[in-house]
């Protein structure tokens, strides 16, 4: 008897949830279906892009679709603003090495599912969040674009995928992304030999040649962790000390696993608040933080970090004569 009364208890509880999740849609007033058409944007936008934006933005972030070659379009957010005469840099790609064409359409249905396809149906990326207890969608003031359920609980999150950028507030996790891989070049902007990973109790970048079967190691930072655990979680950040001038910071702010150890390691001290900034892998190997200032000449990008200072390609990937033959560069963060 006893049993029974459980097995139907629990059998009215999951179809309680059950029902929760389905009678959760995404209200009318929030659907949306735009479609890849008309005139170009006449901005500057990186890798000398075409572009069309779309009405999902909060400044300074806007999402679009770019492209680099005719009826190859990406579909991405990027970061700056409509008033300034600056460059607008790409920080998120949905659809990475999977571009759509001319009247590709990006939906948001009442299944709570946002779908990027081709104008044939083809489906080229989508969040697989249908039927999932989403009710809406919205891009926040750091740059994260989220759907969320009825409770405000994120269902999905752009700061989850990231491709060759971070944005302040985002991190790499041991139990979920826990690397950056670069565009293979400025024209094309699928996945590049260079990759930025969490790794161990390690910051680690790497190049992956078409001549070894193993990515090469070509720099790592100090030990984190005092010789115990491994990175967790590894956040990049900025922090005002204070309000007074050259006090802000750009850095990792850092968890441990399997130990109690955990702090900040400062990258860079802008002489201005670095809330908007980017850290990147470089298609060349480097490793860049881009801070936006949008109060001086109307907005314009200062390069407030890099790894290899004044290298170039070629003597970036000359790891047995820069770093010996471990290939190891001892370059410190």
């Amino acid at each position: 008897m006893h049993s029974s009364l459980l097995s139907l208890i629990t059998f009215f509880f999951l179809l309680s949830c059950s029902s929760n999740v389905a009678d959760a849609i995404v209200p009318p007033s929030r659907t949306f279906k735009y479609v890849n058409e008309g005139d170009l944007g006449e901005l500057s936008v990186e890798y000398l892009a075409d572009y069309r934006a779309l009405a999902i933005a909060l400044l300074p972030f806007q999402l679009c679709f770019y492209n680099t070659t005719p009826n190859a379009f990406t579909l991405a957010l990027r970061m700056g603003s409509r008033r300034s005469e600056s460059i607008m840099r790409w920080v998120w790609e949905a659809n990475r090495g999977r571009p759509v064409g001319e009247r590709a359409t990006l939906t948001f249905g009442s299944n709570g599912n946002l779908e990027l396809a081709d104008a044939d149906g083809t489906v080229a990326w989508q969040t697989g969040t249908a039927n999932k207890g989403v009710v809406g969608l919205k891009l926040l003031q750091n740059g994260n674009l989220v759907l969320y359920d009825k409770k405000g609980k994120f269902i999905w999150q752009s700061f989850d995928h990231p491709t060759d950028t971070l944005l302040v507030g985002q991190s790499l996790r041991a139990n979920g992304p826990n690397k950056l891989v670069s565009r293979t070049s400025i024209a094309d902007g699928s996945k590049g030999a260079y990759s930025f990973v969490m790794e161990e109790r390690y910051l680690k970048m790497y190049h992956k040649s078409m001549n070894s079967a193993l990515p090469l190691l070509y720099y790592r930072s100090y030990e984190f962790g005092i010789q115990q655990g491994s990175l967790a979680n590894l956040k990049f950040y900025c922090s005002p000390e204070t309000e007074q001038a050259y006090a802000f910071e750009l850095g990792f702010a850092y968890d441990m696993k399997g130990s109690s150890s955990s702090g900040t390691h400062i990258l860079a001290r802008p002489k201005y608040n670095g809330t908007y900034s980017m850290l990147r892998v470089e298609s060349d190997g480097n490793l860049k933080i881009y801070t936006y200032n949008e109060n001086v000449n109307w907005g314009y990008w200062d390069n407030t970090f890099k790894l290899f200072d004044g290298e170039d390609h070629e003597s970036l990937c000359n790891l047995p004569k820069r770093c010996g033959s471990l290939g190891i560069c001892r370059l410190r963060l």
